[in-house]
């Protein structure tokens, strides 16, 4: 089912490729989990279909099937293998792929995504082709983060800009995908990114955010074993785990500055504790910083179970 959310770009798209002025390179800036990557593999099916332009993508031709599976041998999707990064020997293969002529005379697309997770040799490598493109090709990056790209890429890309769909719209395209589900409170905690939380279980989602709340408030009382909780957390699910734990230090932080009013600045004791909260906001700020560059860090040899346990027993001030 078409994302409603995206008719839009679909439309944009498509107007430019029946006009003849589909440009060779698109990088598709989504707001996570809002579709970046379907809309990719839409474009790309637009100009693999056997249709007449007007048509394209009918959705019904081998080409159009054969692309939606990610079987059309003229498609090349790029994607991170045994790491979170995508590497220059991934986008050498691409660029020689794209080089050949395609095997139905028409196209031939490469997808990165994410393309922000390319180290700079790869980003270098794939500089080359997007300055000189084979004739009848379609480079799609998609990136949620397109900052980390090198400028010289983000220039010679035409840039679509996909934004979180209303809450609504999401659950709506969720139930008519998916079926029935929690999908609400599988939005709260995974935010406006229904492609996310279609490919996960909303009731394995809901389950473990409450588990991951219970073990933070039971640290901040002092209690549970920080040793085990960690380790339980560190084996299993620990980016959702991660999210998790990145939305009950946020909502705290938002609860503390609403309650206060604006603060213009942020460092030791600027800030004291209000009835019943154990962290001051200094504290809540830097829990969080920990929380994202452990987001950040699944490349790294870090003791991750290690980390959860120093982060959770800050928790407990009760010494402090």
């Amino acid at each position: 089912m078409t994302p409603g959310w995206l008719a839009s770009e679909i439309a944009r798209l498509h107007g430019a490729y029946t006009a003849g002025r589909l440009p060779h390179a698109l990088l598709i800036h989504e707001a996570p989990g809002a579709g970046g990557e379907w809309l990719a593999r839409w474009a790309a099916g637009m100009v693999l279909c056997s249709s007449p332009r007007e048509a394209a993508p009918c959705g019904r031709c081998m080409p159009c099937q054969r692309a939606s599976q990610g079987q059309h041998p003229d498609l090349m999707m790029v994607q991170p293998v045994e790491s979170s990064q995508i590497k220059i020997e991934q986008v050498r293969e691409l660029s020689v792929e794209l080089g050949l002529t395609a095997h139905q005379g028409g196209y031939k697309v490469g997808i990165l995504s994410p393309a922000d997770s390319m180290n700079r040799f790869a980003a270098n490598a794939l500089l080359k082709t997007l300055e000189e493109p084979p004739r009848g090709t379609l480079l799609i990056l998609v990136a949620s983060q397109p900052s980390r790209l090198p400028a010289t890429i983000l220039s010679r890309c035409q840039r679509v800009r996909l934004r979180a769909p209303d809450r609504g719209q999401a659950i709506a395209w969720l139930e008519a995908t998916r079926g029935p589900g929690d999908w609400g409170r599988a939005l709260d905690v995974l935010g406006p990114a229904p492609m996310s939380a279609a490919a996960a279980d909303p009731g394995a989602v809901v389950e473990i955010a409450a588990e991951v709340r219970r073990g933070l408030e039971e640290a901040v009382a002092g209690g549970g074993d920080p040793v085990a909780t960690a380790e339980r957390w560190a084996r299993s699910e620990l980016p959702l785990r991660l999210s998790c734990v990145e939305n009950w230090l946020t909502e705290r932080i938002r609860g503390r500055m609403g309650a206060a009013g604006l603060f213009t600045e942020v460092r030791a004791g600027a800030h004291p504790r209000g009835p019943g909260e154990s962290l001051d906001l200094r504290q809540l700020f830097g829990l969080l910083d920990t929380v994202l560059e452990l987001k950040s860090s699944f490349d790294a040899p870090i003791n991750r179970g290690l980390a959860l346990e120093s982060l959770l027993r800050s928790l407990d001030t009760r010494g402090a």
